[in-house]
């Protein structure tokens, strides 16, 4: 009976093929809503004056802070086993795509 009840709590994820493989991205544009939180992945390549997104999620309020507690806490594991992730300063990018979001 108890073994059910932990079969039932479980959940079956499937990985296709297609997606398994990932997209790179090197920047991530967020912007947000009342209602939502759009996420948008791009690969922007050195001296290429464009670059196109990547691929774009879209998540609730409630799931993109734990999306960002989840990540803070695996970088956290990562540094301790790995050592400090160093964060070079970056030129600014010109965020000049598409029109400001909105719900």
């Amino acid at each position: 009976m108890a073994e059910d009840k932990k079969n039932e709590n479980q959940l079956n994820i499937e990985l296709d093929e297609s997606i398994a493989d990932g997209t790179y991205a090197n920047l991530a544009i967020i912007n947000h809503s009342v209602s939502e939180f759009v996420v948008d992945f791009v690969n922007v390549m050195p001296g290429t004056p464009k670059s196109k997104v990547k691929s774009r999620i879209i998540l609730t309020p409630q799931h993109a802070k734990r999306l960002a507690k989840a990540l803070a806490e695996n970088v956290s594991r990562f540094e301790k086993a790995h050592g400090e992730i160093k964060d070079y300063e970056q030129p600014p990018i010109p965020m000049s795509f598409g029109p400001a979001g909105q719900a």
